[in-house]
């Protein structure tokens, strides 16, 4: 109660194999659980946490402990740019937790912590995909960005994505050899409609449109090119 972790973990270790096996113990499970997210170490109170509601599905701490499993797992879930392992697995232990009590006073707080974690998620898919762009690898950049856009397909990142689709495919069909220009500004051509339909009073539209009107251009002087003209 004092928050003094530090003293209370090593009097909780001794009763933790003093109670063990009496009515005591499930009290004393608990506040270990909670002394160890009290310290912030986040692994160890989540496993301590389910271990709680595995030991004693019945007890009216159990739902609580659930959540606070999943909480730990955010705990864990580092800033976006790093590997993004632990938010998902928050994102399953909060789906869980709904699932198994959907009637519980958190569920309001899952919903919005794992819009939080997904955001992150976008994020994250969408700064890995704008990587590959800034590299000059293209293709991997347009696979990255579909990729991105299919996990989350209302991304508010979406504009940007769409009119950097079109733009990697218009450089990686500028800096293709002779053989794969045609089928690859073909594809340009595709991805400024799929962007215009989408996003036809974009800041972007210019530069699209610049895109769009260079390979109509380009496709024009292969076909002729093509038939030795």
């Amino acid at each position: 109660e004092k928050n003094q972790c530090y003293r209370t973990l090593p009097l909780l270790d001794e009763l933790m194999s003093y109670f063990r096996m009496t009515n005591k113990g499930e009290e004393v499970y608990y506040y270990y659980a909670k002394t160890q997210y009290c310290m912030g170490d986040y692994y160890l109170a989540g496993y301590y946490f389910k271990r709680f509601v595995k030991n004693f599905p019945q007890s009216s701490k159990a739902e609580e402990c659930a959540f606070n499993a999943a909480i730990c797992m955010m705990r864990n879930s580092p800033d976006y740019y790093l590997d993004q392992s632990d938010s998902y697995k928050a994102i399953d232990e909060f789906q869980l937790f709904m699932s198994k009590y959907p009637n519980s006073l958190w569920i309001d707080s899952c919903n919005t912590l794992v819009k939080d974690l997904r955001s992150r998620l976008e994020k994250k898919s969408f700064e890995k995909a704008k990587l590959y762009f800034k590299m000059e690898k293209y293709r991997s950049a347009v696979i990255a960005f579909k990729s991105a856009l299919s996990e989350f397909p209302d991304s508010r990142f979406k504009e940007d994505i769409m009119f950097l689709v079109l733009k990697s495919n218009y450089l990686y069909a500028e800096n293709s050899v002779f053989t794969k220009k045609m089928e690859r500004f073909e594809e340009t051509i595709k991805s400024y409609h799929n962007f215009v339909d989408s996003f036809r009073n974009s800041n972007y539209f210019r530069e699209a449109e610049s895109f769009y009107s260079s390979s109509l251009k380009e496709l024009e002087k292969l076909k002729l090119e093509s038939n030795g003209i």
